[in-house]
C-alpha cells in the first residue's frame, strides 16, 4: 500500500493508495486520519515532498498514526531532502540543519528512506537505512529530448565526482569543470572561472542538483559565452526556484527539472515526472 501525504504526487503509481483527510487546527498543528482500512496491511510506502516544517509534521504524525494502526514496515520516498545543503557549519552559530532533519526522519525508525540525487554524501551518511536514486537517467533523458551532441559542465568542484559518472553512464561525454567562490559572510557568488579556452561554438548542459535562485548558473552562463559555447542549457533534479525562471530563460535555451520539490508549469522548463526516471 501506498500513502501519497501531497496528493498531486504520486511518484510510485496510483493503484493500492490508502484514502486519507489532513487539515490545520487553528493553533498551527496538523493532523492526519487515515480512511482506509489497514487491517492485514503490514507494510506501507510513503511518499511526500517537504517544503516545509508543516510538511515534516505531517510526515511525523502519519507514520505515527500507520503504526497506532498496527502497520510494521514503513518505507519512505523523500525525493528532496529538505536542508540537504546545510550539511556542513561554515560559521560559529549555524545549526548541521540536514541532521536535524535526519534526526527526525531516523526516530521514525523506517525500514528504508530514498533520496533522489541528494546533494552531496552528508545525507546518506547521515539517513539509516537510506537508498540513493542517481540522477543517471534523468540526464539521458534529458539528452534525448535537447537531441544534440552536448558537453556536460560541471559548476563545481563538488559535482564533479557526479558528472564524470554521469558521462560513464552516457558512454563518455566530455566534461568541463568550471568553479565559483562564495563569500561565506555576505553569501554572495564571486570569481566564476570556466577551466577550458575554447569551446568552440559547442553546445553546453550545466547538470547539477538543486537550483534555488539561479545565480550559480547565470553567473557560469555569462562565463561559458566568453568562452565562445553554443547553446546553453541547464538540467537540476531539484528546481525550487524561487526567484522565478524569466532571468534564467535569458541565459538557456531549455532548462530542465523532475517534480521532486514541487510542480511547475513555467515557460522554457521542461519539467519531468519522477514516475518514469525510477522504473
Amino acid at each position: 500500500m501506498i500513502l501519497n501525504l501531497d496528493p498531486s504526487f504520486q511518484p510510485l503509481g496510483k493503484e493500492n493508495t490508502i484514502q486519507f483527510e489532513s487539515f490545520t487546527f487553528s493553533g498551527g498543528e496538523p493532523h492526519i486520519k487515515i480512511q482506509s482500512d489497514l487491517d492485514e496491511i503490514t507494510e506501507v510506502t510513503v511518499t511526500t515532498r517537504i517544503q516545509s516544517f508543516k510538511d515534516m509534521g505531517l510526515l511525523l504524525i502519519a507514520v505515527d498514526a500507520l503504526r497506532r494502526m498496527d502497520v510494521k514496515i514503513i518505507h519512505l520516498f523523500l525525493p528532496y531532502m529538505p536542508a540537504a545543503r546545510q550539511d556542513r557549519v561554515m560559521i560559529p552559530g549555524e545549526s548541521l540543519t540536514v541532521k536535524v532533519y535526519a534526526d527526525l526522519i531516523n526516530g521514525l525508525d523506517l525500514e528504508s528512506v530514498t533520496v533522489f540525487d541528494p546533494h552531496s554524501e552528508v545525507t546518506p551518511a547521515l539517513l539509516n537505512n537510506c537508498k540513493v536514486i542517481s540522477n543517471h537517467i534523468f540526464i539521458e533523458h534529458v539528452i534525448q529530448d535537447i537531441n544534440f551532441e552536448v558537453i556536460l559542465i560541471s559548476p563545481d568542484g563538488g559535482a564533479l565526482k557526479k558528472i564524470y559518472k554521469v558521462s560513464e553512464f552516457l558512454g563518455g561525454l566530455p566534461v568541463v569543470e568550471c568553479s565559483k567562490k562564495r563569500n561565506v559572510k555576505n553569501g554572495k557568488l564571486e570569481g566564476f572561472k570556466v577551466y577550458e579556452n575554447d569551446l568552440s561554438g559547442k553546445d553546453c548542459l550545466i547538470v547539477d542538483d538543486i537550483c534555488d535562485g539561479g545565480g550559480t548558473f547565470i553567473g557560469l552562463a555569462e562565463e561559458l559565452k566568453k568562452k565562445n559555447a553554443g547553446n546553453l542549457y541547464l538540467a537540476v533534479s531539484h528546481g525550487i526556484f524561487n526567484k522565478g525562471v524569466e532571468v534564467l530563460n535569458q541565459c538557456f535555451t531549455k532548462i530542465y527539472t523532475t517534480d521532486s520539490f514541487k510542480d511547475l508549469d513555467e515557460k522554457g522548463v521542461v519539467q519531468m515526472k519522477l514516475t518514469e526516471l525510477i522504473k
